[in-house]
């Protein structure tokens, strides 16, 4: 299922919001609407906690994380760091990171088994993506972008791409993800695309502009039209990818 949202004013869902498979963070607001659409759909299935990152609202671009863990900036504040720790399931490791691309969900793409980062990403950021959120670390541009948490977006379902890269270089993606790709766009065209939704395996919001058909393609790729949060399949890929390495 995917769901058109606004937060305030705004389209760029993605900006004031993070939604994994086992917590889903969002922006601190003047409006309660945006939290209680989350909250609604998802609050069965995971946490949903309010909260800032060094004093911003933006946390969804300066956020990166999957169901292991989360990464924080260095910007975080004590207090806020606690209050994350309080929130989330004790199973989901955070850790703050000393770098210099500070708006890690801009620089950093990922799903529960494999994340894309930007090629001038420091090596010690690498080594505690890897550690805390249990992935493989692959440095790549999408469509000659650097900046790869901006302009792709995927779950372990599906993806979806910035609309003017090459096929070859959506296979070569694919076979890296390991999972479908499709070139596509949200609100409206907006090629930003971790800017205008969020997504996990059973869910995805994007923004108010989105068109019907933007949806349904999100819908088709992602697999959303009949996924429900279910730990079963998450424990079969797990010992599959166990039983391979």
């Amino acid at each position: 299922m995917a769901l058109r949202v606004q937060f305030e004013n705004s389209s760029e869902v993605g900006v004031f919001a993070k939604l994994t498979n086992s917590y889903c963070l969002t922006a601190v607001g003047a409006s309660e609407n945006f939290y209680s659409v989350f909250q609604g759909e998802l609050s069965d299935a995971i946490p949903v906690v309010h909260c800032q990152i060094g004093g911003c609202r933006i946390i969804g671009r300066l956020t990166v994380g999957n169901r292991h863990g989360l990464l924080v900036p260095n910007t975080t504040t004590d207090q806020e760091l606690q209050h994350l720790r309080n929130s989330l399931p004790d199973s989901v490791k955070i850790q703050k990171v000393e770098e210099r691309l500070s708006a890690l969900g801009n620089v950093i793409a990922c799903n529960d088994y494999v994340a894309l980062v930007h090629p001038d990403l420091d090596k010690e950021t690498e080594e505690l993506l890897a550690d805390n959120l249990n992935v493989e670390v692959f440095r790549h541009t999408v469509a000659e972008n650097s900046l790869v948490g901006s302009y792709c977006v995927f779950s372990n379902q599906g993806g979806l791409v910035h609309p003017k890269a090459k096929l070859a270089d959506q296979d070569e993606l694919s076979s890296l993800l390991q999972v479908p790709l499709v070139a596509g766009t949200v609100n409206r065209g907006s090629e930003v695309l971790a800017g205008g939704m969020v997504v996990n395996d059973w869910c995805a919001f994007c923004g108010i502009d989105t068109t019907t058909t933007e949806v349904s393609v999100i819908e088709s790729v992602f697999k959303l039209n009949d996924a429900q949060p279910s730990a079963i399949a998450t424990e079969m890929r797990d010992s599959l990818v166990d039983s391979m390495t």
